[in-house]
């Protein structure tokens, strides 16, 4: 049985919301408040003498003792029909009037009648303990003063509502003015009560719940999941008991003791100052953006043009933060990728609010250095020039060379080995300090983080610009554009989510060299980091072992998934029903996964996206209360016991979940569950609770009983 105690001052609406709490549950209502103004208004029908300054103590506690031990007091518990009877006549409403509401203080007041009641209240919720009471032995919901410290001290849920004294009283004047009684100065009421009792401040262990500012059905939700919790926890214990007689190891009870706590370091959008990183091909601009970040996030290899996209990254320098964008390299004249690279760059430039320009000190000043210097002269943005590969002072005479570029003192600097960064980065966020405005922000560490993984051209970057209905990324024919793994913040339909676009992988890991090596790790990086991949496939294209390899990555991983069909626009019906008959063979261990099938490049079906991506993350979170898993799993056991093996049959003894994100469950049995039988209990999981668009790992403990292990 769950109790819930709610105690407060008058005014805040105890009353109203412990009947909708109870209703919700099914539980019993107590209004103790009642029972209050039933014994005041039987004692003022019996002729006490109330508006005395000294009431006749004895002789009121004798009719109240009167009114609760003979047969005069019938009190209904339905929450939809409170009603109290005295002698077989309705006095619910008569205990509300005016005449009542002045004299209830001072009976409660008297010490021997508060005896009389809390023993009373107390009887009425323990009956409701009972399977043949109004609630079946479910739980009791009761309210007024002293419930949380006296008379149901032991409570599972304790709960203090209040609300500041004027909201309270314009709540009073409210239901007077709609036709209610009630309309009684709450301050006076509060002074008068708080002589016998407290309630304006909680105890220990009781919750106080401020209601001024929220609605009643705000109000109410906060009090159902306090109400949730307490019966995963009464759950929890009473099927976690199976296991008191077998043996446990230290993880087992850790396990149980584990509130799995799934919190976020969450923080809002910073705004700061954006520093793009440009230079021509080669000139080791991914290297410092490295040194700068402490750690190898961006692909580098002594070839040109690595980096293609721009970048972004959350940075940090002498306690000031920043973001820091790394570029492809920089050229005129060029065609095809080479060309969208330099757009990339220049679309870097004016998007930032200062320019980190590198170029090669041991090359020197070159044509498209000078033509770099007219692009960037022309974007007006502050300007810091960064002469790399000066690796030590016998090589700083290599820099006077770029005096004459006009982009004032340049830097000597060794990104390599960091010699000089430190002295550049002073000078950069100097330039940053002074800039007009800031241009980026901070990635919020509370948003949604989506992957785009898959093999090399299945469209992941073209679905990444259509979403957010600009050029990101650098889009083109040539398989593999993409090599770093792209963060950007992207909003659909009025959400954020921060979506990174990965490297294809065309090749085994072990078989990789070079740029595509490190790709292959960013791509694994980024699956780790985010929490929804979405794998694209190529539906104009066979379905090959490495597009389920990428797939498997993903589940392998823990994460939520959706499968999207990209190019479906060019699919004709011979290819859809290729594509029908293997999704029922080599995609029958993912059918739990949403399908989504569109067009990147034309934005045909992309609006579908969002459903599947928020029921897939959905699922990832979803946590089973204790009691309906194990509920549910003896019920499927009941219908579909597991096979006999070696004349003995398991038997699951508990059920947890251990974590969400990916959920993971926990099975106590007392012997092996087969594969088979493990894949039935997903098989009904899903059916029951839904989980699509995650996987779900399971994992059987098996535990003898403590007397077999002493044999």
């Amino acid at each position: 049985m769950i109790r819930v105690a709610i105690d407060g001052p008058a005014g805040v609406g105890k009353s109203s919301t412990s009947k909708a709490l109870a209703e919700h549950f099914g539980f019993a209502y107590l209004d103790t408040g009642a029972m209050y103004r039933a014994a005041a208004w039987w004692c003022l029908r019996r002729g006490a003498d109330l508006d005395v300054e000294t009431v006749d103590e004895q002789s009121v506690t004798e009719m109240v003792s009167e009114l609760f031990t003979g047969d005069h007091f019938e009190l209904s518990v339905d929450p939809d029909h409170p009603s109290i009877h005295v002698d077989g006549e309705d006095i619910s409403e008569q205990i509300r009037d005016s005449n009542v509401s002045t004299h209830v203080s001072k009976v409660s007041n008297i010490t021997p009648v508060r005896h009389l009641l809390i023993a009373a209240q107390q009887a009425y919720i323990e009956a409701e303990g009972a399977p043949d009471s109004f609630s079946k032995g479910a739980g009791v919901v009761a309210e007024g003063r002293d419930i949380t410290t006296v008379v149901a001290p032991e409570a599972e849920v304790r709960v203090l509502l209040t609300a500041r004294p004027e909201v309270r009283q314009a709540r009073r004047s409210g239901q007077a003015a709609g036709g209610q009684a009630g309309a009684e100065n709450v301050i006076a009421r509060d002074q008068a009560d708080s002589k016998a009792t407290s309630f304006l401040t909680a105890s220990d262990d009781v919750t106080t719940v401020d209601n001024s500012d929220l609605t009643f059905d705000q109000t109410l939700r906060q009090l159902i999941e306090l109400v949730d919790q307490a019966i995963e926890t009464q759950e929890y214990d009473r099927y976690a008991a199976n296991l008191e007689d077998y043996e446990l190891d230290e993880a087992d009870e850790a396990l149980l003791d584990d509130d799995d706590a799934d919190g976020s370091d969450a923080f809002a959008a910073k705004p700061v100052g954006v520093l793009a990183v440009v230079g021509r091909p080669n000139v080791g601009k991914s290297t410092l953006v490295n040194r700068i970040l402490g750690r190898r996030v961006a692909v580098v290899e002594d070839t040109p043009g690595v980096t293609r996209d721009r970048v972004s990254y959350d940075a940090e320098w002498a306690g000031t933060d920043f973001k820091i964008v790394d570029t492809g390299g920089w050229e005129t004249g060029v065609e095809g990728i080479d060309s969208a690279i330099a757009s990339q760059a220049q679309v870097a430039v004016s998007l930032a609010d200062a320019v980190l320009f590198v170029v090669d000190g041991q090359v020197g000043v070159t044509a498209t250095d000078e033509r770099m210097v007219k692009m960037l002269r022309k974007a007006g943005k502050p300007v810091i020039l960064a002469v790399n590969k000066i690796d030590g002072s016998n090589s700083e005479y290599l820099t006077a060379d770029f005096w004459k570029l006009g982009m004032g003192e340049p830097y000597a600097i060794s990104a390599m080995h960091g010699r000089g960064v430190g002295d550049l980065l002073d000078v950069a966020i100097d330039q940053l300090a002074k800039a007009e405005k800031t241009s980026g922000f901070l990635t919020p560490g509370d948003l949604r983080r989506v992957a785009l993984i898959g093999r090399p051209n299945v469209g992941k970057s073209s679905l990444l610009n259509q979403l957010a209905r600009e050029e990101r990324t650098v889009v083109n024919d040539l398989a593999g554009t993409t090599r770093d793994s792209v963060d950007e913040v992207i909003d659909i339909d009025g959400e954020d989510w921060l979506f990174i676009d990965t490297a294809g992988i065309k090749r085994r890991q072990h078989k990789l060299s070079g740029a595509e090596y490190y790709s292959s790790l960013r791509t694994q990086a980024a699956i780790e980091r985010s929490e929804l991949a979405l794998v694209l496939f190529d539906a104009t294209e066979p379905i090959s072992d490495q597009d389920l390899k990428v797939m498997s990555q993903a589940v392998d991983a823990g994460r939520a998934i959706v499968l999207i069909f990209n190019k479906w626009d060019l699919v004709d019906e011979f290819d859809r029903q290729r594509i029908e008959r293997l999704w029922a063979t080599e995609f029958d261990q993912v059918t739990w996964a949403r399908r989504v099938n569109l067009s990147a490049k034309t934005g045909w079906h992309t609006n579908r996206l969002h459903a599947a991506m928020d029921e897939a993350l959905e699922s990832w979170d979803q946590r089973i209360p204790t009691g309906k898993l194990n509920s549910f799993l003896g019920r499927i056991q009941a219908a579909h016991p597991h096979p006999l093996r070696g004349g003995k049959q398991p038997r699951i003894l508990f059920a947890t979940q251990a974590s969400s994100r990916p959920p993971r469950f926990v099975i106590f049995a007392t012997g092996f569950l087969e594969p088979g039988y493990r894949r039935y209990i997903e098989r009904n999981l899903r059916e029951e609770f839904g989980f699509e668009g995650t996987p779900i790992q399971i994992s059987v403990h098996v535990r003898e009983r403590k007397s077999d292990k002493r044999k």
